[in-house]
């Protein structure tokens, strides 16, 4: 192990809010002098005068943004410009469609993972949760590719694997890849999709789902579009099965949620309620239009809210550009947030929740012995980072610089 001590000076933190009336109407920030030792922060210090180190030049430093939910084994990013079809609409209608195209996509997956990687840490991200394809039509060779390139990226880049029945469980043969897929240690959740309109039912597959998951000590992430009775069920059912199954609190999220979105409010803030009570997360990339999900009055009621990219330039999205401070913009116009405090609070969509400042204005971020990950951004404060998307000019990956 690499005991050798990297200092940071000139660093910019935040050191509290500037209040009036008791109103925040700004933020502090002090320029400090940081200490990495074996990737993780050693000291954080005021400034003072020193000779040695890497002089961050008064830039921002914030934490590496996290992406909660994407796919990155099969995005056609570094392939030939390609918009979405304007048929094939379906889910169903994506699955016929995939089983043709997944043979041709395997032969360059490995390459264009970690060029969507690249991507993701051009614009700060260190971590994902990535989904990877589990289905008869590629095997386990989705993963196999990815694991390659997680390798590679090993010193700049981390994730989290979620194996996902892409074609369904029970709609293709795929029970038996995902007990294979789940008895694997590099695989840390089991997913799931649709339930009812893929496979019929929403008991049966989400009850081998939660099996495969307690069997293995796995997370559970599903995916759930469905926005009529069924979605709602799934949400009850899954809420009644993780209180029945405490191992699961905090380990499973349901993706998307779409149903929430369209739900009257008294029904949204009941789910919400229930959500909570089971410390189950949501996961979103933040549709708009008429998909525009309810996050104030889960965040409300106490729901983990989770964010990421979802689809980058692939057959199922044209639109994704791989910025989590696009999310964190995109949700401060969605829901009317625009003064100081809480603009600085979304800051939490491109981290996962780790902030700099506490709500009341308190430092809590970065600490000794905490992991040296976090960006250099051209911003004042997390305020202005989140209004403007500042442009992020620094990415350091457990104490190793990505660029």
């Amino acid at each position: 192990m690499d005991h050798t001590v990297q200092v940071l000076n000139n660093v910019r933190l935040e050191t509290g809010f500037e209040t009036e009336n008791g109103i925040v109407t700004g933020t502090r920030t002090g320029l400090f002098s940081i200490e990495m030792e074996n990737g993780l922060f050693r000291s954080v210090k005021e400034q003072v005068p020193a000779k040695e180190g890497i002089d961050a030049k008064g830039l921002l430093m914030l934490p590496a943004f996290r992406d909660m939910h994407t796919h990155l084994d099969k995005s056609l990013y570094g392939l030939p410009w390609k918009a979405v079809s304007a048929g094939n609409r379906t889910v169903k209608d994506m699955i016929a469609m995939e089983q043709q195209m997944i043979p041709g996509l395997l032969e360059t997956s490995v390459q264009r993972s970690a060029q969507l990687i690249e991507l993701l840490q051009s614009h700060g991200i260190s971590y994902a949760r990535s989904h990877f394809n589990i289905e008869p039509t590629s095997g386990l060779r989705s993963l196999e590719n990815l694991l390659r390139v997680l390798e590679q990226k090993k010193d700049s880049f981390a994730a989290e694997l979620v194996a996902f029945p892409q074609h369904g469980l029970f709609y293709t043969d795929t029970v038996p890849l995902m007990r294979e897929a789940a008895a694997l240690d590099t695989v840390q959740y089991i997913g799931g999709l649709d339930p009812y309109s893929i496979d019929g039912s929403v008991e049966k597959p989400l009850d081998f789902t939660i099996q495969l998951a307690l069997d293995h000590g796995k997370g559970i992430d599903i995916h759930l579009h469905e926005t009529g009775a069924s979605g709602v069920q799934t949400i009850d059912y899954l809420i009644e099965k993780v209180l029945e199954n405490p191992a699961l609190r905090g380990k499973t999220c349901i993706s998307h949620a779409y149903v929430l979105a369209v739900l009257p409010v008294q029904e949204v803030e009941r789910l919400a309620e229930r959500l909570a009570a089971a410390e189950i997360s949501i996961a979103t990339a933040l549709p708009y239009g008429a998909a525009t999900m309810p996050l104030p009055l889960l965040w409300q009621h106490g729901v983990s809210v989770l964010s990421g990219n979802d689809n980058i330039q692939d057959h199922w999205s044209t639109l994704g550009s791989g910025s989590l401070l696009y999310k964190a913009n995109l949700a401060a116009g969605l829901y009317g947030r625009e003064t100081e405090w809480e603009l600085s609070r979304l800051l939490k969509m491109a981290t996962n929740g780790i902030l700099p400042l506490d709500d009341e204005g308190r430092m809590q971020w970065p600490k000794a012995g905490a992991p040296a990950r976090f960006v250099w951004t051209e911003a004042s404060c997390s305020a202005e980072a989140v209004a403007r998307m500042s442009p992020v000019r620094s990415l350091v990956h457990d104490g190793h610089l990505v660029f």
